[in-house]
């Protein structure tokens, strides 16, 4: 038995977000990971 793992998409202002709070906000990536509600794995 295999177990396959979902794969959300996520809007490409969502992933502009995230990239913006690393480069120009100074969170961490697991940081801005916590704050989106997504996983970093």
């Amino acid at each position: 038995m295999s177990l396959k793992k979902s794969h959300k998409s996520y809007p490409q202002a969502f992933k502009d977000e995230a990239v913006l709070m690393v480069l120009e906000q100074g969170y961490s990536v697991t940081d801005a990971a916590k704050s989106l509600g997504v996983s970093t794995v």
